[in-house]
């Protein structure tokens, strides 16, 4: 294994629009929440009527067939808060209750293709992703966590921003929280730098049965990575336990469990993240690379007309940071503008409605 003392390291302290705290941004929404005006929910809904009249997947949406005049400097801010400040906002307003789920869909994957290119978010190639509970049981191996109602823990996915729209909340629970990579960096760097140094070492993460041709059921990144002057953070504690389970994967020392422990007790810390309910007609977007989000589990409505419903984007940003080499094993590609999401020899991008 290269030695920590060859590995890029960052200063000892980070300091920038990405280094935020909770504490500090729950109360300054301005900063990250953008209402729609009339207007531009008109043009939103009048864009994706045009386009279902053209009788297309809306997997192949692009900002030709789907025109946003009045929402260009919306997405041009957007674009510079995921990229070069603080890494997350949320546009709100768009009245989700009065339409189909295809109209809903159809504008989601509109605005997302305003923001970048749509990745596949698993081996089947659906670019548009479901998040609610389908009852899938959260201890086998194969499973992903967003389709049960349990608390996730916090992590990132594999492109450069995810996006929700939030068409149905939970009853109760369900909470939205986002957390700082660099915050975590500098939390620990203050606590236990040797323990953050080991973070900067590759660690096995599992794949779940995602398995690209050609590579190991598991990757092998580092959680911290200092790349041309970027903490990229890369993190998924369950699926870094569950790599035990393969014989050949590097085995995690009692070191790398506290590292691990400290890490993930950073991320819950009430001060440090940030917790906020999503609303029906809510979009949330996420930098992936600058910071970890997690949700808290729910009880969800016995209706099943009402029950917890998320569409998911993941995209791939045009001016987004450099990725280090190795993140082509997640990534396949780490070309700036057109990497992420999952690709298998039988996936086929298409987006499922319902």
């Amino acid at each position: 294994m290269q030695s920590y003392d060859l590995v890029p390291k960052p200063p000892q302290k980070l300091t920038t629009p990405k280094s935020w705290k909770g504490k500090d941004l729950a109360n300054k929404t301005d900063q990250w929440i953008t209402s729609f005006t009339e207007e531009e929910i008109n043009e939103l809904e009048q864009a994706a009527k045009n386009y279902l009249s053209l009788n297309k997947d809306i997997g192949e949406i692009n900002q030709t067939d789907f025109p946003l005049t009045k929402l260009a400097s919306t997405f041009t801010t957007l674009k510079h808060t995921l990229i070069e400040s603080i890494g997350f906002g949320i546009l709100r307003g768009l009245p989700t209750d009065n339409y189909s789920q295809e109209l809903a869909a159809t504008i989601f994957c509109g605005v997302g293709a305003h923001l970048g290119i749509a990745r596949s978010q698993n081996a089947k190639g659906h670019i548009l992703g479901h998040v609610r509970d389908t009852g899938a049981n959260s201890k086998d191996p194969n499973a992903r966590i967003y389709q049960t109602s349990e608390r996730q823990t916090f992590h990132t996915d594999s492109a450069d921003v995810v996006g929700l729209l939030c068409l149905k909340k939970a009853q109760e629970g369900g909470a939205s929280l986002l957390v700082s990579t660099e915050t975590i960096y500098n939390e620990m760097m203050e606590l236990r730098p040797d323990l953050a140094e080991l973070l900067f070492q590759p660690i096995a993460t599992d794949r779940r049965g995602e398995i690209p041709e050609g590579e190991k059921p598991y990757f092998e990144i580092p959680v911290f990575n200092w790349y041309r002057g970027f903490l990229t953070g890369i993190y998924q504690r369950q699926y870094i336990d569950s790599a035990q389970r393969f014989p050949d994967a590097m085995r995690l020392t009692d070191l790398h469990v506290e590292a691990l422990d400290l890490f993930d007790s950073l991320a819950n810390e009430p001060s440090l993240h940030l917790s906020m309910q999503l609303e029906p007609g809510d979009m949330q977007f996420v930098h992936n690379h600058s910071m970890l989000h997690d949700r808290t589990g729910f009880l969800d409505w016995p209706e099943l007309e009402n029950r917890r419903h998320l569409l998911r984007l993941w995209l791939s940003i045009e001016g987004d940071r450099e990725l280090p080499e190795s993140f082509k094993q997640r990534y396949g590609s780490i070309a700036v503008g057109n990497r992420g999401g999952i690709i298998t020899k039988t996936t086929k991008l298409h987006a499922p409605i319902f």
